[in-house]
């Protein structure tokens, strides 16, 4: 497959910022998943002040 240089350079920008966006994103995604689903029964409720400080 030949891809013109314009196509290339447009190719490593999408793929730089999908790595940035990955790179940034994936903790957050976590812990927005993990605050969604709650604690599980018996644990003590989820809060962001529990996250900090314990």
């Amino acid at each position: 497959m030949n891809l013109s240089p314009g196509a290339k350079e447009r190719l490593g920008v999408v793929f730089e910022v999908v790595k940035t966006t990955f790179h940034w994103g994936f903790v957050p995604a976590v812990l927005y998943l993990g605050f969604r689903k709650g604690s599980e029964a018996g644990m003590p409720p989820l809060s962001v002040m529990s996250l900090l400080w314990q």
